[in-house]
């Protein structure tokens, strides 16, 4: 899965762990590829589901 750095600067910074999020801004790319990056991930105690959009709301039918 392909996922915005963002992201992962988002989760550390509110954490707190502003040093590391420093640190995966300088270090990797735009879009992290989360298979390529696993270990990296491991170690920042993220998981792809972390990652991950939230799923759209699904709407129901007005009644009738």
């Amino acid at each position: 899965m392909i996922i915005d750095k963002s992201k992962i600067l988002e989760i550390l910074r509110r954490r707190g762990q502003n040093t590391r999020a420093d640190w995966v801004e300088r270090e990797l790319p735009d879009e992290v590829d989360t298979e390529n990056h696993a270990g990296l991930l491991a170690t920042l105690r993220l998981s792809p589901a972390d990652l991950a959009d939230p799923p759209l709301p699904t709407t129901k039918p007005a009644p009738r």
